[in-house]
């Protein structure tokens, strides 16, 4: 019994419930399965039954059962793959005119203290302002085709990004600039050869979030006249069915955004093998 315990990450001096202790893989995995089999269960026990019989209407809330057998009409009558495609290509375009602006602008406020002054108003106004505000602003400048999708996925990138950015190169520590200009360098010289690299696998990590924050944004950008794309689904979804769709489709949301996400982390890996050794 005690070396089941140990196993499980139990055997310790805290008992069940310890301040930063150190849990047993096989713990861990245990523990990130009970809520989700709760989940499923009262999903179960909620959509069980003739529909009239149900806790909860099949208009609001589907069964397991059902939803997957909705994604035969999901694959080839709502082009799921399309969509999937549509949606992609807007979230990069979006992301890489985000960065464009973001990246010269986060890392010269980071590293310039008149700068950020200069630019600290607006950036507390971007950051307290609502993205779906974005959605009505983005149509009156840009109109409603594929450029309002991507320019409004741009703007919500840069005001994400910008004080990651800005915390990112300003976290980097004094005592690697002041040995640069101990050793004769120049401002710039600091920015490019010390400031820079110093803060580059944060710069990249804040890059992996953001991107994976577009991912929750499509269904905003893609609200309006869009011909193709996951949010479309959704909407079409939402007022005409099957209210299945919209199950699914988040669920193929979150498996992108999961799957993106680890080549964020593959990517890192391979630029900056020596953070993992820290």
């Amino acid at each position: 019994m005690s070396r089941l315990l140990s196993i499980l990450g139990l055997g310790g001096p805290q008992g069940l419930l310890g301040i930063r202790e150190n849990v047993g893989t096989p713990f861990k995995i245990l523990l990130g399965v009970i809520p989700i089999v709760l989940i499923f269960a009262v999903w179960i026990l909620a959509t069980g039954g003739q529909a009239e019989d149900r806790l909860i209407s099949p208009t609001i809330l589907p069964s397991p059962g059902e939803v997957l057998r909705s994604f035969h009409s999901l694959w080839f009558e709502a082009e799921l793959s399309r969509s999937i495609v549509a949606s992609a290509l807007r979230v990069l375009v979006g992301f890489g005119i985000g960065c464009l602006f973001a990246l010269p602008l986060g890392i010269l406020m980071g590293a310039f203290t008149k700068i950020r002054a200069l630019l600290d108003p607006v950036m507390v106004f971007l950051g307290y302002l609502p993205i779906p505000a974005l959605v009505p602003l983005t149509m009156s400048l840009f109109g409603v085709d594929e450029l309002q999708k991507m320019m409004f996925l741009a703007l919500a990138f840069f005001i994400y990004l910008m004080p990651l950015l800005v915390r990112t190169v300003d976290d980097v520590d004094n005592v690697f600039l002041q040995t640069a200009y101990t050793l004769g360098a120049s401002r710039w010289q600091a920015l490019r050869q010390v400031l820079l690299p110093v803060a580059l696998p944060r710069i990249v990590h804040a890059m992996r979030v953001g991107f994976g924050v577009g991912w929750t944004y499509i269904i905003l950008a893609e609200m309006v006249a869009a011909e193709r794309g996951l949010g479309q689904i959704i909407i079409i979804a939402q007022r005409r069915g099957p209210r299945e769709h919209i199950y699914l489709v988040l669920v193929v949301i979150v498996l992108i955004a999961y799957l993106t996400d680890k080549l964020w982390v593959r990517l890192g890996r391979s630029l900056f093998p020596y953070q993992e050794a820290k």
